[in-house]
């Protein structure tokens, strides 16, 4: 059992186990992370990291990360990351939609809504942009657009 701040970045973990005081716990409760969970460390710093998990994508302290105890989820299981985080044949279902205003508004509209099946075609020579097979068409995403969005790798990828 290690801290999520030891864990590498984009591992798929289940929570374990929660070492932080009770106002804390109960927030990340709230939240969706509790025991049996699953999250992913995205981006980590010297200062914080970001989290997802299925209910919100979050800011934690590097405090808050040496607190919640987890274990790497098998690898049979299906994984959640955000859509940049995939490479180039990977196939995901969409789960969530981070974000809000116009920018939400403009990915739904292209038809990233939760469910939708999405085929990682191809990456520009710097990762940016992202194009993406959907509902029968192809659709060029810029990365921090790409970053908003959580999908669920298929089993097997």
């Amino acid at each position: 059992m290690n801290a999520l701040l030891d864990m590498k970045e984009n591992t798929t973990c289940r929570v374990k186990e929660i070492q932080l005081d009770d106002n804390t716990t109960r927030h990340l409760k709230e939240l969706g992370i509790v025991r049996g969970s699953k999250i992913v460390i995205t981006k980590l710093s010297k200062d914080n990291g970001i989290v997802l998990s299925q209910n919100a994508r979050l800011a934690m302290s590097q405090q808050i990360l040496a607190g919640i105890m987890v274990e790497e989820a098998p690898t049979e299981e299906t994984s959640l990351h955000s859509l940049d985080m995939l490479a180039i044949g990977e196939k995901a279902k969409v789960v969530r939609i981070y974000g809000s205003g116009a920018v939400k508004r403009r990915l739904m509209d292209m038809g990233l809504t939760r469910g939708t099946e999405i085929l990682v075609r191809n990456l520009a020579p710097l990762g940016d942009p992202i194009e993406i097979t959907l509902r029968g068409y192809q659709l060029s995403l810029r990365k921090n657009e790409a970053a908003q969005v959580l999908v669920e790798r298929e089993i097997g990828q």
